[in-house]
């Protein structure tokens, strides 16, 4: 089993001392991972419901400083040597495919090879608006896009023509150092994610706790990759929800391999603390 933490670039992490010792302390306490969140712009009084709280608001104010989650992710690769740097999640359809491989190629090379991409659909529709990117069809759109972004992270001479993305030959180097590319985690809490992980995902970040969602979810990847001729065994999956080891436990049975937790602690001593309590009662006994 593999621990990660989620929420990773918000609230003390926010400055550059704060984004050090996170991503330090997370790496000398086992973790395998951070997974940054991502919002350009939050609209104020915005009216879309947040799908992953009763009150259909995000936690926090409006004014919460949310970091650029790749860029965030760069500062703290210099920091570290082995932890691997994911976003979880990335708006896939608000950003431009070709520049995305850039950016992430990038990071990949001088990080050594520790990036992996998770990617969302959105649910924010007036942050759509305000970036001037269509909200309708995103689904479509994503999809092309994880698409384009395997080919020009893969072919010397890269092509594709599709509704939303079209190229010829447009060579973008450098390439990742990761043998076949960035891997790419769906996220998503719908069973049209789940169907886009097991189509496309090499792995799967549902973006729900253990509970009744998750194993039908996981079932619901599984059979689209099956449809897709591809192995469900192949696919990640990393799910949230446990703080102890019977449920780490419950968690693997489901077929989860990678387990995160929330960005705890508020500061580098609550991160030493909080952290360390879960590498000594956890990660040492499962990881």
């Amino acid at each position: 089993m593999r621990f990660g933490i989620i929420f990773a670039n918000v609230g003390r992490a926010v400055t550059p001392d704060g984004a050090e010792a996170l991503a330090r302390i997370a790496e000398e306490n086992g973790f395998e991972s951070l997974w940054t969140v991502e919002h350009v712009v939050v609209p104020a009084d915005y009216k879309s419901p947040y799908p992953y709280s009763p009150t259909g608001r995000m936690p926090g104010p409006e004014e919460s400083p949310i970091p650029d989650p790749l860029i965030w992710l760069t500062w703290v690769a210099a920091a570290t040597r082995t932890i691997r740097l994911a976003t979880g999640v990335l708006i896939l359809p608000q950003r431009t495919p070709a520049v995305l491989a850039k950016e992430v190629a990038t990071l990949d090379l001088l990080s050594g090879g520790r990036v992996t991409l998770g990617v969302g659909v959105g649910w924010l529709e007036e942050e759509f608006r305000a970036l001037g990117v269509p909200f309708e069809h995103r689904g479509s759109r994503t999809d092309e896009y994880i698409e384009a972004l395997r080919v020009l992270w893969s072919d010397a001479e890269p092509t594709y023509h599709g509704r939303f993305v079209d190229f010829e030959r447009a060579k973008s180097y450098p390439k990742p150092v990761q043998p076949g590319g960035v891997p790419i985690a769906v996220g998503g809490h719908t069973p049209a994610a789940a169907r886009r992980a097991g189509r496309l995902g090499d792995e799967f970040f549902p973006g729900v706790a253990g509970g009744e969602q998750l194993p039908a979810l996981i079932e619901v990847m599984r059979a689209a990759a099956v449809d897709a001729g591809r192995d469900p065994d192949a696919i990640g999956v990393t799910a949230g929800g446990a703080m102890d080891v019977d449920g780490v436990k419950r968690l693997a049975e489901l077929g989860v391999n990678r387990v995160v937790v929330p960005n705890l602690g508020g500061d580098p001593e609550g991160w030493k603390s909080t952290l360390g309590a879960f590498n000594e009662n956890v990660i040492s006994k499962l990881g």
